[in-house]
């Protein structure tokens, strides 16, 4: 098997579309300003663990109402680092999803322990009445994913892990102003992890992390374990890892941070206009949302849709950037095979596999656009 590098390809695929889901040029059009903040890193030379990444870790931690936040190499760090950090390894098993990124199940394993997957809702999260059933003597975490940035019923969640005396790691890379009753997404569990891949709701200039938590001592060896274990120059408490957010990225997630309002409350928008109209064909299902209790942020904005990959190339071939988020569950993906799970096992995340569709919601996309895509799918279904 040889195995190349697939992006670049992916990247010029989809800049090619009128409507697509890389909104990068236009988020950071404004990168002259950027490049005057960077200048003085160049000056101060702290491109490791430097000012910069302290005064982004206060604000974020200040913006999502959390104690603590220490920011790491990327998002799949944040979650691996996380379990590490709560002695969770060989041996061991963590309760999540099989509707998910690759990520959040590869986090679990280079930790050294096996995922065990719960079936989702018909809003794509974790069904969290089904999860103490999967409890064994070895579970050791419940490791529940915001999906599209909708936080997961974490009442229940959280009922389920003290009473079994479990760790909750929470996957809120897609969460980043989500809430649930009136708390962020992130800040419930021992630790909650966030990404900010180049195309999260707040991201940067290549790959980053951050871990939140209340717990003083979990924040303490968080930053031990991101930094080879060190506690000065000269002593090394614990062997650990290198897991470092990049000073000039957190210039970058800095910037953006001051944004993020304006970016939360455009997707919103944008994926209501959508919810709106799409409400309307037969063809469509809308995930069940829940305005009351939660307020999602549209990480991605995906639906079910009858014919997807018939519709998918029709949209494509009309300059709209449609993609499967994603089409093969974790549990059938190749690299599951030694868990021993079958095509069936989980009805309801193989059925939203099979249909599930994502528009581009950005806070970029204009209202033409918007009716553009509706239009699109009216004729496509007529």
């Amino acid at each position: 098997m040889q195995v190349t590098n697939f992006y670049p390809e992916q990247y010029k695929d989809t800049l090619e579309k009128d409507i697509n889901h890389n909104y990068l040029a236009q988020q950071f059009i404004d990168y002259p300003e950027i490049f005057k903040k960077i200048e003085q890193v160049v000056r101060n030379g702290d491109y490791t663990l430097g000012h910069a990444v302290d005064e982004f870790e206060k604000n974020f931690a200040e913006k999502i109402n959390s104690k603590y936040a220490i920011g790491v190499g990327s998002g799949t760090d944040a979650l691996m680092l996380s379990l590490k950090a709560l002695d969770i390894g060989a041996g061991d098993e963590v309760i999540t999803t099989p509707f998910t990124f690759y990520a959040t199940i590869g986090a679990i394993v280079t930790a050294g322990a096996t995922p065990v997957f719960v079936d989702i809702e018909e809003d794509y999260n974790i069904s969290a009445s089904k999860i103490e059933a999967a409890i064994t003597d070895k579970t050791k975490a419940i490791l529940p994913v915001h999906w599209s940035g909708k936080p997961c019923d974490m009442d229940e969640i959280l009922t389920v892990a003290k009473a079994n005396g479990l760790k909750v790691v929470e996957d809120s890379c897609h969460g980043i102003q989500a809430t649930y009753k009136d708390k962020y997404a992130g800040t419930f569990g021992d630790f909650g992890c966030f990404s900010m891949h180049p195309l999260k709701n707040l991201n940067v200039w290549g790959d980053g992390g951050l871990v939140c938590t209340q717990d003083e001592e979990l924040a303490c060896k968080m930053r031990l374990m991101r930094n080879h274990g060190l506690v000065d120059r000269d002593h090394c408490q614990v062997f650990a890892y290198n897991s470092r957010l990049d000073t000039v990225q957190a210039v970058v997630a800095d910037h953006l941070l001051q944004k993020i309002d304006f970016i939360t409350k455009n997707r919103i928008a944008n994926a209501e206009y959508l919810d709106n109209a799409l409400s309307e064909i037969p063809q469509v299902t809308i995930p069940r949302r829940d305005k009351h209790h939660t307020k999602q942020v549209y990480h991605i904005y995906s639906l079910l849709f009858e014919r997807r990959d018939e519709l998918s190339a029709y949209l494509a071939s009309h300059g709209v950037d449609a993609k499967a988020h994603y089409p093969i569950p974790m549990h059938l993906q190749p690299a599951a095979k030694q868990w021993g799970y079958q095509k069936g096992d989980f009805p309801v995340t193989e059925k939203t596999c099979d249909m599930t569709l994502s528009l581009p919601v950005h806070e970029f996309i204009e209202t033409s656009q918007l009716s553009k895509m509706i239009t699109l799918i009216k004729d496509f279904y007529a």
